[in-house]
C-alpha cells in the first residue's frame, strides 16, 4: 500500500472521529467536553498523522526497520501525549473525569486506527 491512500484514509477517519464532539457541541452538551477540546483533538490527531506517515515512509524505504519504526513512533507518541497532559492540566482548570474520558476517546481511537492501518499495510506486503 502506498503512503498517500493511507494518509487519506486517516484524514477521513479523523473527520468521522470529530462528528460526535461536534454533535455534542451543537446540541448544547458542552459540559461533556473539556475547555479547549479541539486543541487536544487536533494535537493528538496531528501527532498520530505524523507517526503514521513516518512509519509508512520508513517501511517504504527499508522494510527491515518497520518494527523498530513502529515501536519508536508509538513510544514518541505516548511520551508526547503524556507531556501534553501535564502541560494542559497545569494550565487549565478541568474536570478530571471529563478530561480523561475525552482524552481516552481521542487517544484510543486514534491508536486503534493507527494499528489497523499499519497492520493492514503490513499484511499487503506479506501477501506478495
Amino acid at each position: 500500500m502506498k503512503i498517500l491512500p493511507s494518509i487519506l484514509a486517516f484524514l477521513v477517519f479523523t473527520l468521522i472521529l470529530a462528528v460526535p464532539p461536534v454533535i455534542l457541541q451543537y446540541s448544547g452538551n458542552t459540559d461533556l467536553l473539556v475547555p479547549h477540546f479541539w486543541l487536544v483533538f487536533f494535537y493528538m490527531s496531528a501527532l498520530t498523522l505524523f507517526v503514521v506517515a513516518l512509519i509508512l515512509f520508513v517501511q517504504y524505504k527499508n522494510q527491515e526497520y518497520y518494527a523498530q519504526a513502529f515501536m519508536g513512533g508509538t513510544t514518541v507518541k505516548i511520551l508526547a501525549c503524556l507531556a501534553f497532559i501535564i502541560i494542559f492540566a497545569a494550565k487549565n482548570k478541568v474536570n478530571k473525569h471529563i478530561f480523561l474520558a475525552d482524552f481516552f476517546y481521542i487517544y484510543f481511537l486514534n491508536m486503534g486506527f493507527e494499528v489497523y492501518l499499519l497492520l493492514r499495510n503490513l499484511r499487503h506486503k506479506n501477501l506478495r
